[in-house]
């Protein structure tokens, strides 16, 4: 009689980990991918059919940016209070109902409104997701696992250059419509896929925190500062190309797919990249593909130069994030509590730098009657600041006494 249980509890390690994995990779394609990538290549038909201003429809970009800071804000107080399951299928749900609400052009505060909740929910998801699924998997495998997760942003992205275009046939409303029902679909089959966080000692992270090496502190400030450099793509490639450069919605959607399907694989690149360089170098390398990336629309506007800069761009929107995860475990090795806490601080970081770049950006686009390559100069420039200050950190570092860095 025990050999048949024992048979019969081999499948379910293996399958409750890919259940797990699979609700955090849902968990990121409907918070991210859709809820708030879908709304790029959306923004030149919100224009042309007259829902929005250009510089209107840009703010509400950037609300989703500012919701995201409160989300990623608030997310620890939310799973201590409601439990991390309960959170995380309360935040899809919601997600999920920002989206069908913005089917119903009910003015710019109902609009804002709803943006703003879909950022707040996609933060929680962000913050939430992966650790807490990671947490629950074998050491061997949170490797494969965090890259599976993350390729999450880059099919929602994917979907939704695949799917706006195709959805827009029937109408606007039924665009929202759609990817609503997506949503609501991910949410229901993931619903009982959550697994409970492990208890975590408040006091040892307290601990930990105070720990933390200086070259961490301004990782923080490069995260936030990569995050001001994607702003450019993340919201604004697809009006630029659609209207900026007048080539229609088709082909802006075309290289939004481009942009998703560099995210789909940049997480794996990125982390095994990391591996073998180490992340310091990867880091890196990663601010300077991304500042020349950036760059490439202040040079030329020819289409394969534009394929080239929207996929990479794409792929280190979520390899970014594997790497900074990987740079944060180099400088906190010795303690995996310490990794967890920094982490929740990068995802601040980040938050605030989209937050704030997404209205700076949004106010000079306006002010500078569609200024695209103001926005992609600036973008480049908080790469090359990113690079600097790092380099600048190990040198301080290096200099200082052991116990001071």
């Amino acid at each position: 009689m025990t050999k048949p249980t024992l048979e019969a509890a081999a499948p379910l390690e293996i399958i409750r980990p890919v259940q797990a994995t699979a609700a955090a990779l849902s968990a990121n394609l409907v918070g991210i991918g859709l809820a708030r990538f879908g709304y790029t290549p959306l923004i030149p038909v919100l224009v042309a059919q007259g829902w929005f201003a250009p510089s209107t429809a840009a703010y509400l970009g950037a609300a989703n940016l500012a919701g995201h800071l409160a989300g990623a804000l608030g997310a620890r107080i939310l799973t201590t209070g409601l439990g991390v399951p309960r959170t995380l299928r309360g935040a899809m749900l919601l997600t999920a109902a920002s989206l069908i609400a913005c089917a119903f052009p009910w003015g710019f505060a109902w609009f804002f409104a709803w943006r703003f909740l879909s950022g707040c929910t996609g933060g929680v998801l962000m913050a939430s997701a992966a650790p807490t699924v990671i947490a629950t998997i074998p050491a061997e495998k949170r490797g494969v696992a965090g890259g599976a997760i993350f390729t999450g942003v880059g099919l929602g992205i994917a979907a939704s250059g695949t799917l706006v275009p195709l959805l827009i046939r029937w109408g606007l409303r039924e665009t929202w419509l759609g990817l609503g029902a997506i949503s609501l679909a991910l949410t229901a089959l993931t619903w009982k896929e959550w697994p409970a966080p492990a208890p975590t000692t408040r006091a040892r992270e307290r601990t930990a925190a105070t720990r933390s090496p200086a070259l961490l502190k301004a990782l923080y400030l490069e995260y936030a500062l990569c995050a001001v450099g994607l702003v450019p793509h993340m919201v604004f490639l697809v009006d630029f190309i659609s209207r900026g450069l007048a080539r229609g919605l088709e082909e802006g959607a075309l290289f939004w797919i481009i942009f998703g399907v560099g995210a789909v694989i940049g997480p794996l690149i990125a982390g095994y990249i990391g591996g073998r360089l180490g992340f310091r170098a990867t880091l890196r390398m990663v601010f300077l593909i991304q500042a020349t990336a950036v760059a490439i629309p202040l040079v030329t506007a020819t289409p394969l130069p534009l394929a080239l800069s929207s996929f990479l761009i794409g792929a280190f929107v979520p390899g970014i994030v594997a790497v900074t995860i990987g740079r944060t475990r180099e400088l906190l090795h010795h303690d995996p509590e310490a990794q967890a806490h920094a982490w929740s601080y990068c995802t601040a970081a980040f938050a605030l730098g989209q937050a704030v770049a997404g209205y700076a950006f949004s106010f000079i686009f306006a002010q500078a009657n569609g200024g695209y390559m103001v926005l992609f100069a600036l973008g480049t420039a908080a790469f090359i600041l990113a690079l600097a200050l790092d380099i600048g950190a190990s040198i301080i570092a290096w200099m200082a006494p052991a116990e001071q860095r």
